[in-house]
């Protein structure tokens, strides 16, 4: 089952001779549980295609579909509230709120749902990421590493449909990221998460279940 597909995706910016087409007719499928890399240089539109997966930005033509629904075919509120139960985001800029805690963090985009964290799942999700002895913790306390394992589990936390990881290693180091890329397979795999991740890295790459390849805005492989 495809939990993720895009149909003839394209984003243009500009007009006429000076159109820059960021995405130019996009196809790919994900599978449910699947973790997939897109791989891809600077300004090939791996950034762009993310946005737009999820939900972030709009598209200039083509559809995209995450468990069932065409995001595009929503009202703004709508895609937004559908964006928060359905898509779990870790950015490479960690995007945690400072003057919550690590566990408000991870729990914050249940409670603007409205709705009460399954505890036994947080719980779990918690003690996978190494996380039970920070959790009274601002996020200025905690190291880059520590920091991406909070995102990881506000990214579980809702139980969504798909993970997307922007660049989740590109502020950390080569160790730190080995072990925050292993740590983004293990919960994604125990928890039965699709996961779809951009990075320029290579060898992070490899550690995906399959690795697509962007270049000018097309898709050159897929794995």
């Amino acid at each position: 089952m495809n939990i993720l597909e895009t149909k003839a995706l394209k984003k243009i910016y500009g007009t006429g001779d000076t159109a820059v087409h960021a995405l130019d007719g996009v196809d790919i499928c994900v599978a449910k549980g699947e973790f997939v890399a897109i791989v891809g240089t600077s300004g090939s539109g791996k950034s762009t295609l993310l946005h737009m997966l999820g939900g972030l930005d709009q598209p200039t033509s083509g559809r995209v579909i995450v468990d069932g629904a065409d995001i595009f075919s929503l009202k703004d509120e709508a895609r937004t509230i559908f964006r928060r139960r359905k898509i779990g985001f870790v950015f490479q800029s960690y995007n945690l709120v400072p003057v919550l805690s690590v566990y408000e963090n991870i729990i914050l985009p249940i409670q603007l749902d409205g709705n009460v964290p399954d505890k036994a799942y947080v719980d779990s999700i918690i003690e996978t990421l190494g996380l039970g002895s920070k959790l009274d913790n601002l996020p200025a306390n905690l190291s880059g590493g520590q920091q991406q394992r909070v995102a990881i589990a506000r990214s579980l936390a809702t139980k969504p449909a798909i993970i997307l990881a922007d660049e989740p290693t590109g502020n950390l180091d080569s160790k730190t990221s080995q072990d925050v890329m292993g740590l983004l397979k293990v919960t994604g795999e125990k928890f039965s998460q699709t996961i779809v991740m951009i990075t320029h890295n290579e060898e992070l790459a490899q550690m995906s279940d399959r690795i697509v390849r962007i270049e000018d805005g097309r898709i050159v492989a897929r794995g």
